[in-house]
């Protein structure tokens, strides 16, 4: 679930930023700036955390069906 909810709100951060510079600014204050190079960090790490998540169950359901392998 942390993978999940980084991975939102960096991609959220990208997409206001990019919806930022495409519409007229009204407001006097400037809009806020988005440093991409740490966004796509953030989304890398957001990636392999949701990766080594995956690998767990993976592993989980591997051990199970030997478990049940051996007591059939």
């Amino acid at each position: 679930m942390i993978a999940q909810g980084s991975f939102d709100r960096a991609a959220q951060r990208i997409a206001d930023a990019s919806n930022q510079s495409t519409q007229p600014t009204r407001s006097v204050q400037p809009p806020d700036s988005v440093d991409f190079s740490t966004e796509a960090v953030t989304l890398l790490a957001a990636r392999n955390q949701f990766q080594a998540n995956a690998q767990v169950f993976q592993v989980g359901d591997k051990m199970q069906k030997k478990l049940l392998d051996i007591m059939a």
